[in-house]
């Protein structure tokens, strides 16, 4: 079998981290902050391109300010490997060396009785040697103040998540000409994990093989349940490709499935199907969830449908904007999420489809395209 060759997308260029940086200030402005302090994490990544290779104890944080130019506080030991990060042209570098007070040197880019948002992934230890460094300071996590600050992608990103979408279908379409009857799901989960790297994924993040009454559970683990003839297995798996996130789940068969089975499959098909032909920019995120709980529902397995519809993609594979009752967020053209009702039968099977989908002008565009009939493998 060979590898299915993608096009790598162009570079992102350091202008556009600039503009990111004065998109993630303008944002903030209006949030009521007073700026945003960045920690390694995927927020870091997204801003500056800079990923550190290993995440310790020593305090790294990008420090964004409506009147200062974007700083990056780093070890002095780490500072080479940032400043040749893609988007290091946009920032200036303020470095520490070990035994000296990294919190004085963030402390003098800020100013007292302010309000920053700052990273969800920043440790307790530096956010509290902040708060004595800088006298009355406050603290939003960027989710809280900034919930959508990445949800829009632009057109390198779509790409990016275009063609990883493409790679985990065909991930799909490989899997199912193999023999499941026999197997534990543990192989399964590692041929999948492998044909997400064979079809241009640099990172696999999850492979759920959930068969029989595995697939009543959502995030279900692989074990080492030998699958039979007569289950139902989730298949649900993802990764990151050129830095951005697939995450798809099909339901097969193995065997001919009972009549039981197809009528809860096509149940959740069509509970997907209306939800993806929901979704257009303004309608709220929490109406795309009520739309597909709504087909589960009147059918009579609202009980079983037992998680939020969807959630956002990006460079995590889970982000906002998340697609959940509650979430009044408007969408708009760009955002990237998955729409995967399930419905699970415990003690029995699990039924669940998935698909990312990016708002378009007027409705949305699935990043998976293979088909959402019941599958039925050997």
């Amino acid at each position: 079998m060979t590898s299915i060759v993608h096009p790598t997308p162009a570079p992102f260029t350091g202008d556009d981290y600039a503009a990111r940086m004065a998109r993630v200030v303008r944002v903030a402005v209006g949030a009521g902050l007073d700026g945003v302090l960045l920690t390694p994490g995927p927020d870091l990544v997204w801003l500056t391109g800079y990923r550190p290779t290993a995440i310790t104890e020593r305090l790294t944080v990008l420090v964004l300010r409506p009147d200062r130019q974007p700083t990056m506080v780093v070890p002095a030991l780490e500072r080479p490997d940032a400043e040749a990060a893609d988007g290091a042209a946009a920032v200036s570098f303020v470095e520490w060396t070990d035994g000296t007070d990294p919190y004085r040197v963030v402390g003098a880019l800020l100013a007292p009785s302010r309000t920053y948002g700052i990273s969800d992934s920043a440790w307790a230890m530096h956010l509290l040697g902040l708060q004595r460094q800088v006298p009355h300071s406050s603290y939003v996590a960027v989710t809280e103040g900034m919930p959508m600050l990445r949800a829009v992608k632009d057109a390198g990103e779509l790409a990016r998540l275009t063609a990883a979408g493409a790679a985990a279908d065909a991930v799909f379409e490989q899997i199912v000409r193999t023999r499941f009857a026999g197997r534990r799901e543990l192989e399964v989960a590692a041929e999948l994990a492998g044909l997400l790297r064979r079809f241009g994924h640099e990172q696999v993040d999850f492979t759920v093989v959930g068969s029989g009454p595995n697939g009543a559970n959502p995030h279900h683990e692989a074990g080492d349940r030998v699958i039979e003839p007569g289950d139902t297995v989730v298949l649900d798996f993802g990764g990151l490709m050129f830095g951005y996130g697939s995450d798809t789940t099909r339901t097969v068969s193995v065997g001919e499935p009972t009549p039981e089975v197809r009528q809860v499959h096509e149940i959740v098909r069509r509970a997907q199907q209306a939800a993806v032909e929901a979704v257009r920019p303004g309608v709220s995120c929490q109406h795309i969830d009520r739309v597909a709980r709504s087909v589960i529902s009147e059918a009579g397995y609202g009980e079983q449908f037992i998680h939020r519809t969807g959630h956002g993609i990006g460079v995590t594979t889970h982000e906002p904007p998340y697609i959940v009752e509650g979430e009044q967020q408007p969408l708009v053209p760009g955002m990237c999420f998955s729409i995967e009702p399930g419905i699970y039968l415990a003690g029995r099977f699990g039924i669940r489809i998935e698909d990312i989908v990016t708002v378009t002008a007027d409705g949305c565009r699935r990043l998976n395209t293979t088909s959402h009939e019941l599958e039925v493998v050997d």
